[in-house]
């Protein structure tokens, strides 16, 4: 008898300890793998001509998370290897939050990606990616209130020079605030999973 109540007692420690230790772990905040802005900063509103002629107007995209990169198409490995990321995001989210993600590469090389050539680029990795180019003036506006570094590198190689810059990706939330920054090479995985968390409003 004294054997079944030692059982008994256990049995109940034992599930006291499962029920306590899911309560523990579900009430938890999620722990965001990219850097947080917390609160987040305004994001400051461009627009640049598509390649259909039409214009990208950065507000307009309020209510879906729009993910900012600055890169170029003559770049070896940064630039491809981060767009092939988020394409690999995206796919992991499915197709219903995929669907609310609109990720938009603004170049840093003006001088050989015009828009066309740069929309021809990004739809290699994604056909809903948009890429967008412009005038000098226009984007160093856009450079300077994102912060983003760029600085011709000069080469003997083929494509005559390359470009240093910013490799973070903005992640802008759903009201247009810039809540997240995604580094160079964090994994595709990681990305979705922050980018389903700020999809779900909690």
């Amino acid at each position: 008898m004294i054997r079944n109540l030692f059982r008994q007692l256990f049995a109940g420690i034992l599930i006291g300890t499962v029920i306590i230790a899911g309560i523990y772990f579900f009430t938890q905040p999620y722990a965001y793998q990219g850097s947080l802005i917390d609160p987040p900063l305004p994001a400051k509103d461009f627009s640049l001509v598509q390649a259909d002629g039409t214009t990208f107007q950065l507000s307009d995209q309020e209510g879906e998370l729009v993910l900012l990169y600055f890169g170029y198409t003559y770049c070896p490995d940064v630039c491809p290897t981060t767009l092939s990321d988020l394409a690999q995001a995206k796919k992991r989210l499915g197709d219903n939050d995929a669907a609310n993600i609109q990720v938009v590469m603004i170049t840093v090389d003006p001088e050989r990606d015009t828009a066309d050539h740069l929309q021809d680029y990004v739809m290699n990795f994604d056909p809903l990616f948009i890429g967008l180019s412009g005038d000098l003036e226009d984007l160093e506006a856009i450079w300077s209130n994102y912060g983003v570094y760029r600085e011709k590198q000069i080469n003997s190689g083929a494509t005559g020079y390359l470009v240093d810059h910013t490799s973070r990706v903005y992640v802008l939330d759903t009201n247009g605030g810039l809540r997240l920054t995604f580094p160079f090479g964090m994994e595709a995985e990681a990305m979705a999973d922050d980018l389903a968390q700020l999809l779900s409003g909690k």
